[in-house]
């Protein structure tokens, strides 16, 4: 079968955005410079969206198992607690997981090939885009291998080789941002004593270490800034002393070490034509919060599905364009956020004091006892606020959901969504003219009793939620209004179930 989507990067953004086309028919092609799935990856949190994600591709109970939940962190200044902040499901009643994972990029990497594998798709490594051009038709590529060079042609091409993406610059894209000036170390640690089971951060002026739990290896994972007077290539001995007192900690054996600069940036679009970029092709984020690689994989599952609609004729081309007018209005206001937040959290001046020294070890504990406070944390950090309320694809409120959000989880509610396809949710009773509706359109309508859940999640009495694929509602709709839902189909040409 013909390349329908060349996909080019083999980490999280490239696996999930070919599984997710994979699932639904799409004839997928994944390359990667590299030799195999990264040794030294940095990112370690996967936060409840990418869960809900995973759950719909069916595989987040595995993700679970090889992960560990994070119950608490222990914040430290000056080698001394100065609080703990229970994490323990601090989003409960607002999604299937209410907390953080802590699951490697290394594992995660390897995790996601044996899935693709399962759909039949092989990664391709050490295969590296040599250029790419363009037309109406398609695209054609030119890769190379062991030396030599091979065309391929496929009708899209994606971008998903990191910061230093080939597919940006040969689409001569701007990206735009910094680089902080602070040279960053990872390391896979084994320390003495009993292992930690929790999140350890140490905060200062010009300082930062964070310290992770690692399932699979009974490791440590250490994420830090390289202290002052560090030798131009250092190794963890350059760390030791002083990180081993910020953090309590005795290191006994070193796995591997690693040192990195880390930039914040955003590429002026996210598609030209035929070819789309996405995660750290597009934008790049500081540490703070662990955003980057989920909002990555958050690219991912908003694409494909849309890619799969076009190619399959299920949606008139137009629909493409709504991938960067959602994505890219949210990685600009997270890489100005978590910019603000990670340069107050080391900053050594009188606000950067004042949050280390009195509002972290006083305040906030405090507020991460009333239940709105901890609620409020777990949204920002968890992904499920993100949505589109300015997209062609939204429209509508009813009770406090917006056309654009993230479908609110009551129990039993997320099941249908492992279709992978359109739906329509009503909570409470159905109006026979929007069942008809419905029907004619072969858009599946699954209806719930109303339930105090259900008015807890914010959803209304008797109204109708268009769920997209990537479980967004499209149109909240308060009165059933079955001639919104009609429009949205023809102005888009979607035809809602697919032949399958």
């Amino acid at each position: 079968m013909a390349t329908q989507v060349l996909i080019v990067g083999a980490g999280p953004t490239g696996l999930v955005l070919a599984i997710a086309l994979a699932r639904r028919g799409v004839a997928v092609r994944i390359i990667d410079k590299n030799s195999g799935p990264g040794q030294a990856s940095r990112a370690m949190a996967v936060h409840a969206r990418t869960l809900e994600f995973y759950r719909q591709l069916g595989f987040a109970d595995a993700v679970l198992s090889q992960g560990i939940k994070i119950d608490a962190i222990h914040l430290r200044e000056h080698g001394e607690d100065i609080a703990a902040l229970p994490l323990n499901d601090i989003g409960a009643g607002l999604s299937p997981y209410p907390f953080v994972l802590a699951f490697p990029q290394d594992d995660h990497e390897r995790f996601l090939v044996a899935q693709l594998q399962a759909e039949g798709v092989a990664v391709e490594w050490n295969t590296e885009l040599e250029s790419v051009t363009q037309d109406e038709w398609g695209v054609r590529a030119v890769l190379e291998y062991n030396g030599d060079r091979i065309a391929c042609s496929s009708t899209y091409l994606c971008g998903c080789d990191g910061a230093r993406s080939r597919v940006r610059e040969s689409l001569r894209l701007t990206f735009s941002g910094g680089t902080y000036d602070h040279l960053y170390y990872v390391a896979d640690v084994q320390t003495a004593g009993p292992p930690n089971p929790d999140l350890l951060a140490h905060l200062g002026a010009h300082t930062f270490a964070l310290m992770l739990p690692v399932r699979s290896r009974g490791m440590q994972r250490l994420i830090g800034i390289m202290p002052p007077g560090a030798p131009a290539e250092p190794d963890f001995e350059s760390v030791r002393p002083v990180l081993e007192p910020l953090l309590g900690i005795k290191v006994d054996q070193v796995n591997w070490f690693s040192t990195y600069h880390v930039h914040h940036r955003v590429a002026a679009r996210f598609r030209v034509e035929r070819c789309f970029i996405a995660g750290d092709a597009a934008h790049i984020h500081s540490p703070a919060g662990g955003q980057g690689m989920n909002t990555g994989i958050g690219d991912a599952i908003n694409l494909a599905w849309k890619l799969a609609h076009v190619l399959q004729g299920r949606a008139d081309a137009k629909l493409l364009d709504t991938y960067e007018a959602e994505r890219i209005i949210f990685a600009r206001k997270l890489v100005v956020t978590t910019d603000r937040a990670f340069q107050l959290i080391v900053s050594q001046g009188a606000g950067g004091q004042l949050l280390r020294s009195w509002l972290l070890p006083h305040v906030f504990p405090v507020l991460t006892g009333f239940a709105a406070a901890r609620r409020t944390l777990f949204k920002t950090l968890s992904q499920v606020l993100i949505h589109y309320p300015d997209s062609p694809l939204s429209g509508g409120r009813a009770g406090d959901v917006i056309g654009g959000d993230r479908l609110p989880w009551v129990p039993d509610n997320f099941a249908p969504l492992q279709t992978l396809d359109w739906q329509l949710h009503v909570y409470g009773q159905t109006d026979p003219l929007l069942a008809a509706a419905a029907q004619a359109l072969r858009l599946p309508l699954h209806a719930w009793p109303w339930s105090d859940a259900a008015a807890h999640a914010g959803l209304l009495e008797n109204a109708a939620y268009l769920v997209r694929p990537d479980m967004h509602v499209a149109l909240a709709l308060p009165r059933q209004e079955v001639d919104v839902l009609q429009e949205l189909a023809a102005r888009f040409a979607l035809r809602f179930a697919g032949d399958s």
